[in-house]
């Protein structure tokens, strides 16, 4: 499924493997957002076009790295390393059926950033899911994929135009669905994890951002660009500043 002409799409999943959804109850504590109520496991691969592979594409996983983002893209956790323990689960089936609903280029490689996000709230506390507010990720695309949710209320997904004083989209994932993103075309946000009855309620989503191997968003040169605060300029100039957010 190719993206709409608003720029997102919201597709259904495959059935995911009872260990992947286990894998998440050894998600350490993300130290740097979410306030104590989220868990993370991250990695990154590059993909190469593979007309021998049966999806059409080799995933090599990527020297574990700490985690960069620009402060452009992300106030609250940009222009710092953060630690993450790598991801365990086999997560490539997932994110191969993502790049097949996409279309993606297959004329060069591309690199991904794969996050694997628990988010958990009770009756006295809600789980921010985008305390970076309304934002561009930065990459060219981006696929949140919802696995699983348990007494969960609220989480909507909402879609932005640059400068928009609403979004003009609003939805809610479920458990199996995913929406992908043009992410240099629209920004996103995410509302808070509620719990349905004040019982104990989780969420647990896989992140991948995509972007081409050319523009170096991994190694060395790209985390000093961040450290040093130089944002790269194929991006939307306002992203990461919408709504009063930056």
């Amino acid at each position: 499924m190719p993206l709409n002409p608003q720029g997102f799409a919201v597709i259904d999943l495959p059935p995911v493997p009872s260990e992947v959804l286990d894998s998440y109850e050894n998600c350490p504590v993300d130290e740097y957002m979410g306030h104590g109520t989220r868990y993370k496991r991250f990695a990154q691969y590059r993909l190469t076009p593979d007309a021998q592979a049966a999806n059409g594409w080799s995933f090599e996983r990527l020297e574990h790295r700490d985690y960069t983002a620009f402060k452009k893209f992300n106030p609250v956790g940009g222009g710092i390393k953060r630690t993450y323990e790598p991801i365990e689960a086999d997560l490539t089936p997932l994110i191969a059926h993502g790049v097949a609903e996409l279309g993606l280029d297959q004329s060069e490689d591309w690199q991904i950033n794969v996050h694997q996000n628990r988010s958990r709230a009770d009756e006295s506390t809600a789980a921010p899911l985008t305390p970076e507010g309304v934002h561009h990720d930065g990459h060219e695309f981006v696929m949140i994929a919802v696995l699983r949710k348990v007494n969960v209320a609220g989480a909507q997904t909402r879609l932005w135009h640059d400068g928009a004083p609403a979004p003009f989209w609003t939805g809610t994932l479920e458990a199996g669905q995913a929406v992908l993103l043009d992410d240099r075309a629209i920004a996103h946000d995410v509302t808070d994890v509620l719990s349905v009855d004040g019982q104990p309620a989780h969420r647990d989503i896989v992140i991948v951002a995509f972007s081409r191997w050319k523009d170096k968003w991994y190694g060395e040169e790209h985390d000093k660009a961040v450290l040093e605060d130089e944002p790269p300029a194929t991006v939307p100039q306002n992203a990461g500043a919408l709504n009063g957010t930056g």
